[in-house]
């Protein structure tokens, strides 16, 4: 389920603080009132966490992170590089 952030359309308030963010299945009816406070809210829109896009780890970067590298030389046999 998505994260979906509100604010409060006018004045703020002691129990929601104006801002607040609920979980919310995606074919849920929109949101138009403070679940906390009954008073009307809008969607804000938000950034969104993607995965961080890096390079391939090399070998030395392997050892470096003490990971054992190793090389296939034939069928089911391998040696350290």
């Amino acid at each position: 389920m998505p994260l979906y952030e509100y604010e409060l359309c006018e004045g703020d308030c002691v129990v929601c603080g104006g801002r607040f963010t609920l979980r919310r299945p995606v074919n849920a009816k929109p949101l138009t009132h403070c679940p906390a406070c009954k008073k009307p809210v809008r969607r804000v829109i938000t950034s969104f966490n993607t995965p961080k896009i890096t390079k391939p780890l090399s070998i030395s970067d392997a050892k470096k992170a003490g990971f054992t590298v190793l090389k296939r030389v034939g069928k089911g046999e391998y040696e350290k590089q």
